[in-house]
């Protein structure tokens, strides 16, 4: 009978503990993952030991082209660690920082002739200052002499926007510079539409010019371009940059004719398509490298660039077929002399 009762009561127990609630678990919160804050890209602080680079502006330069200036030279001295001061002049005390390695000048001239050997550990850029020879540690960027390279862009887009390619040149009698310019004008117009057939006959070859001799007056010049205009039925002009003075292309672009030059008047000329100009811009930026690298007395060339673009004449599409022309004459890989 205890027999059974130990038993019985043992059953019980077992019954119990397998009724009974499991263990607690304990949850073990997950181990936090370390973020990684990325640290700020090191800018450069300039310090008094900076090497300086200084641009001289004259202070009536107009605010579009004086901000161009200012932020391409400020761009190339942060790329070079350099810090940037403008001035509107330029005198002995400004070279007396120890830390001045680039000086980059336009006109007015301060006289930097006499400013530049007494600064030899600088480098100096003039641009567009006459009567300056390169040489010691002065550059000099001077206006473009290429005649060849802007005649023959003018004939290709002249040939381009012109009805039956009407189109001629005003250029000085007897000048050799000129005549060069005139054929690199009908090599251009060739190399724009290959012969150039028209649907009309006429008895006038195009393009045409007509020169104007060294005695003649300024005032005179009009009556030259009325002959092309008007008797030979010219639709597009291009003036040879020695006769190109304001009064001429303003009295042009009155006859409703579109213009083509090297450099725009102001107010500009009815008709003004494009103007075919140094890109003094660029030039700066080529010459850069060797003002930082203390290589100095160098020549500069400014490659040539579109600028005073009017639209309504010169469509986007044509504008970047005649800069696709201009950047295959800058590398060589179409001559001016032939189509």
């Amino acid at each position: 009978m205890r027999v059974k009762h130990f038993l019985f009561m043992l059953l019980i127990v077992v019954i119990l503990s397998a009724c009974g609630g499991s263990a607690t678990e304990t949850i073990t919160p997950p181990t936090a993952v370390p973020t990684i804050t990325p640290q700020p890209t090191a800018t450069m602080i300039p310090t008094p030991s900076t090497p300086l680079a200084i641009l001289v502006l004259p202070a009536d330069m107009d605010k579009v082209t004086s901000d161009q200036y200012q932020k391409t030279v400020y761009d190339l001295a942060q790329q070079s660690g350099f810090r940037f001061q403008i001035r509107n002049a330029l005198s002995p005390t400004d070279l007396a920082d120890p830390t001045l390695k680039v000086v980059i000048v336009l006109p007015p001239d301060p006289g930097i002739a006499s400013l530049a050997p007494s600064a030899p550990s600088v480098q100096f850029l003039a641009v567009n200052i006459p009567n300056l020879t390169a040489g010691g540690n002065l550059s000099v960027l001077a206006g473009d002499t290429q005649v060849e390279l802007p005649a023959f862009l003018a004939g290709y887009v002249a040939a381009m926007i012109t009805d039956e390619y009407h189109i001629g040149m005003v250029i000085p009698k007897d000048n050799v510079d000129a005549q060069r310019a005139f054929n690199a004008f009908n090599n251009g117009k060739t190399y724009y539409c290959g012969l150039c057939r028209t649907f009309y006959i006429s008895e006038i070859g195009y393009p045409t010019y007509i020169e104007v001799p060294a005695d003649e007056a300024t005032s005179n010049y009009g009556g030259y371009a009325n002959v092309l205009i008007n008797d030979r039925k010219v639709y597009a002009l291009y003036i040879y940059p020695s006769l190109a003075n304001a009064d001429f292309l303003s009295y042009v672009g009155t006859q409703g004719v579109m213009l083509f030059g090297t450099s725009m008047p102001d107010p500009r000329p009815g008709g003004w398509v494009m103007t075919i100009r140094p890109d003094t811009i660029k030039a700066i930026q080529t010459a850069w490298p060797n003002l930082i690298s203390g290589q100095g007395g160098q020549n500069v060339q400014s490659p040539l660039g579109i600028a005073d673009v009017d639209t309504s004449l010169l469509t986007p599409g044509k504008l970047r077929l005649a800069q696709e022309t201009l950047d295959s004459l800058l590398a060589g890989r179409i001559l001016t002399s032939t189509p």
